[in-house]
């Protein structure tokens, strides 16, 4: 990066004018990530059949534990570059970018041995079946094989964001997900591959994005880019990345045990068709929640700048636009699913009973989804000001304290919609402690303001 205008601007312009800036292409790019996510499943549904719907679904909890990794070293690192630019520490930028590109190498091969050697087990403990494990394990095995290229990919991306480069960032996003669309149909219709052929358009695309990527930080005319001397791990780097990156680690790995604990219990109270119904659930539910995940995205790095700048009255403006707007989309969204449940889930599969049970689900689980935006944007918050244990603490509340309990107790009360209330149940008393924790942040921020 130029010692150009992009960071400087985080700290002069409009704080709203600047998140519609970083937050706009984040949102088109999580958007376009989520829509594929429902059009790979759309695809295995009517190309493969119901069976390798429930047999995706049950690598989901692989999915997130990869991604929690991933998010360890990714998010970490962009909270940590906003904050050194904030502070014009342009020498500890660079070997961040460097300290990434290792760690990420050495976290994706490690994950993708451990659990390619451990993995009909493992999909087995997720809630696999006799009828589900050959998707699961087809699917999952191509994907563990390119898992370096995920963690690099995803790592990289984060960083574009916080180096002032939020549209490549999005580009890199959006040609990922172009290239997989058309990938998808030829490899599963084309050349009759069924889920494999998914699994390798994700690797395939990945593969071509990354290479740019690489291209993009290997500029030497930026001030940050790829050179020697910068790949060797420090050891402020990697401690400061995993304390910051550790909540939306946490998150990840407390959504890797919720998924396990939902697949078990829709396992037992409503069988393998139960399970493919909560893919569907996931997919919907995941194309709201990466809306918000590209809004704070956007407000990351503002407010990251602003902290270190001490600017706390920016920082609180950016937080405050960030939260209505996160809102406002939540909400409309569960309008949407409430009033519509059928019509939404028979996008994905023309199979009537898997139609029926995703439509009941999709009803429980978005009742309290406008008081969830909140919530994230106020987890992701904390953490973009590097303040780890209140956002670590955020991530637990809602995952681990409450809905875990609610998993283990509720299922057993009411069966299958003891399942499905789980979740909106944790939301709720998740809402106030994150809104207790945020106003006393706020008190603190007014504090210093008038010092």
């Amino acid at each position: 990066m130029k010692t150009g205008d992009a960071p400087l601007a985080l700290g002069t312009e409009d704080t709203g004018k600047l998140l519609m800036q970083y937050a706009i292409p984040a949102i088109i790019a999580m958007t376009a990530s989520s829509l594929y996510n429902i059009t790979d499943s759309i695809f295995i549904g009517h190309g493969v059949g119901a069976m390798a719907l429930s047999g995706l679904a049950i690598t989901f909890p692989l999915m997130n534990l990869s991604a929690a990794f991933g998010s360890l070293v990714g998010m970490g690192s962009s909270t940590l570059l906003s904050v050194r630019l904030g502070q014009r520490d342009y020498e500890t930028a660079n070997n961040i970018l460097g300290n990434v590109f290792a760690l990420n190498i050495i976290i994706g091969f490690a994950y993708m041995v451990v659990v390619l050697m451990f993995l009909d087990p493992i999909l087995y403990f997720f809630g696999a079946s006799a009828d589900t494990l050959p998707y699961a394990h087809d699917f999952m095995k191509i994907l563990l094989f390119g898992n370096i290229v995920t963690h690099l990919y995803f790592g990289l991306n984060a960083l574009l964001r916080s180096a002032g480069k939020p549209q490549k960032s999005m580009y890199a996003t959006i040609f990922t997900i172009l290239l997989n669309m058309v990938l998808n149909p030829l490899f599963i219709f084309g050349f009759g591959w069924g889920i494999k052929g998914s699994a390798w358009a994700t690797v395939i695309s990945q593969v071509a994005v990354l290479l740019w990527q690489i291209h993009l930080f290997s500029d030497k005319s930026q001030f940050i880019h790829l050179k020697k001397g910068i790949y060797r791990l420090k050891q402020s780097i990697v401690k400061d990345t995993f304390a910051i990156g550790m909540s939306p680690f946490l998150m990840n790995v407390a959504a890797c045990v919720i998924v396990v604990l939902i697949n078990q219990g829709l396992i037992k109270t409503g069988g393998d068709l139960a399970v493919g119904a909560y893919g569907i659930v996931n997919r919907v539910a995941f194309l709201l929640v990466m809306l918000v995940m590209g809004l704070n995205q956007g407000m990351q790095p503002i407010a990251g700048y602003n902290f270190g700048a001490k600017l706390y009255t920016r920082v609180q403006a950016v937080l405050k636009k960030s939260v209505f707007i996160a809102t406002f989309v939540m909400t409309f969204g569960a309008l949407a699913v409430e009033l519509f449940p059928h019509a939404v889930a028979s996008i994905f599969t023309t199979d009537q009973q898997l139609t029926d049970l995703a439509a009941t689900g999709l009803r429980y689980i978005f009742m309290s989804y406008p008081l969830v935006g909140f919530q994230m944007v106020v987890s992701v918050f904390f953490q973009s000001i590097g303040m780890a244990k209140k956002a670590i603490f955020l991530s637990l509340t809602r995952q681990v304290f409450f809905l875990i309990p609610c998993l283990l107790t509720l299922p057993g009360l009411m069966g299958i919609t003891g399942v499905w209330l789980s979740m909106p149940v944790s939301d709720f008393i998740a809402f106030f402690v994150t809104a207790a924790l945020l106003w006393r942040q706020i008190r603190q921020f007014n504090r210093l303001d008038t010092k």
